[in-house]
């Protein structure tokens, strides 16, 4: 679906949240440029670059603005480039999804994102398309905020490049085969589709060996030993022997 789209990676400025969970917007903003050899530049209201992909121009862009007001910089870009509602495609993270889990939804409920209640004031809709990347909620009561500002460590920092290359993957699908197709890949979990893709094994004993000889096979049901029937020329000559002798 050839086209021109705004990709909006959601996350917040500055060194000290560089990394954070919150972030991953930009993380897989960055990962489509990366891929593309594509570089960011300052701009009004935020960062932007632009690929193309299999036809499609993709206009990324890291909103300048904080969290909170990222919709400000959204509607900006959507009016500058002339882009419709349904071309936009908003990524960022959700502590409702474990970690490594990629999800797309053509519209919703903010799920009290700040960026995303935001946009949907912004823009007075939540019609549009959004990829939600999960971080999970491994923190105690009352330690959320600081949780979605801390870093990945451990296990999840290893989980990290995947999970980023599928959610990249995700937003480039979105752009050529639309929100329905792309959403029936992007939401299949890779574990589960690729135990579902491994061949069945039947148990031992309902496999067949297979015969390597023919010859072989015929002579278990005719043994060497079992008695061959004499001809007819072998008769008469056995019974000409037999009154000869009498």
């Amino acid at each position: 679906m050839a086209g021109k789209y705004l990709i909006a990676g959601l996350g917040n400025i500055g060194a000290e949240y560089e990394g954070t969970r919150h972030n991953i917007g930009f993380m897989v903003a960055d990962q489509l440029a990366a891929d593309s050899g594509a570089v960011f530049k300052v701009d009004r209201l935020g960062s932007i670059a632009e690929i193309s992909y299999r036809g499609s121009k993709l206009i990324l862009l890291k909103p300048s603005t904080y969290m909170n007001l990222s919709g400000r910089a959204v509607s900006y870009w959507m009016q500058k480039e002339n882009i419709q509602k349904e071309n936009l495609l908003v990524i960022c993270d959700d502590l409702a999804l474990p970690m490594g889990s990629v999800r797309m939804r053509k519209k919703g409920s903010d799920g009290w994102h700040n960026g995303l209640a935001n946009i949907n004031q912004t823009l007075g809709t939540s019609d549009y398309c959004r990829i939600r990347v999960g971080i999970g909620n491994g923190f105690p009561r009352g330690g959320q905020v600081d949780y979605v500002l801390g870093r990945f460590e451990g296990e999840e920092k290893d989980q990290l490049p995947d999970v980023l290359k599928r959610a990249a993957q995700g937003v480039k699908d979105f752009t050529f085969m639309g929100a329905d197709r792309a959403m029936n890949i992007c939401n299949t979990d890779p574990k589960k589709a690729a135990e579902a893709a491994k061949p069945e094994e039947k148990p031992v004993a309902e496999q067949k060996p297979e015969v390597q000889n023919k010859d072989a096979e015929k002579k278990e049901t005719a043994p060497e030993d079992q008695p061959r029937e004499m001809t007819f020329k072998e008769k008469l000559l056995s019974l000409f022997k037999k009154y000869s002798k009498e």
